[in-house]
């Protein structure tokens, strides 16, 4: 695999790691049968309405908090154990939660942000499945401003490594184009003490 960062950290593209087929099997599973719902976060002073539908599965310890919201874990399902267990076969990696976002439409986001929580651990590797509608992930350098564009299409898998989540920033931006519906999957390992965990 290719890194897609020029330095701070390794980002990887892996195209098709689901089958086509087999991607709109689990996209039409996951639809169905996780408890999306609409939430609120705590940002600049002010309480906003989640422009996506969220939900989050793991263990038992597995909470997690960001924008002055806290998140119980929901049990694991057939599904989502099935995709933690490839995941972790083809790339080495062990998670213990999972958060699912349901983008609805081209106006359905998620803002500029990195996945730098506490509970998250230093270098943490996060692991996140794209389902449905193809849409863009831009990446920003925080100090040097460098902007790197990942097309994330229906079955493809996006790996977080490193010291990515420090120096770089994400986001799902809007479009006016014509979008369907999109699920993404983004596995990530909750630590209790993230001192003692130097890589995810």
């Amino acid at each position: 695999m290719n890194n897609l960062l020029p330095f701070n950290g390794e980002l990887y593209l892996v195209k098709n790691f689901y089958s086509e087929q087999h991607a709109w099997q689990l996209f039409n599973v996951l639809l169905q049968s996780l408890a999306w719902q609409e939430e609120k976060i705590f940002i600049y002073g002010r309480w906003v309405k989640v422009p996506r539908l969220m939900c989050w599965y793991g263990d038992k310890n597995a909470g997690y908090q960001y924008s002055g919201v806290k998140h119980q874990a929901l049990p694991w399902t057939e599904p989502l154990i099935a995709i933690r267990h490839n995941i972790k076969i083809a790339h080495q990696c062990a998670f213990n939660s999972v958060m699912a976002n349901l983008y609805r439409n081209g106006s359905d986001s998620m803002g500029c942000h990195a996945d730098d929580e506490k509970e998250l651990g230093i270098n943490p590797t996060i692991a996140s499945l794209s389902l449905g509608e193809q849409r863009l992930l831009k990446f920003k350098h925080q100090q040097r401003k460098q902007v790197i564009d990942v097309l994330l299409g229906h079955g493809d898998l996006l790996l977080m490594r490193g010291e990515i989540q420090h120096h770089w920033q994400h986001q799902v931006p809007k479009t006016k184009k014509p979008k369907s519906e999109r699920i993404n999957l983004t596995f990530r390992k909750i630590v209790r003490d993230p001192s003692t965990i130097l890589d995810g």
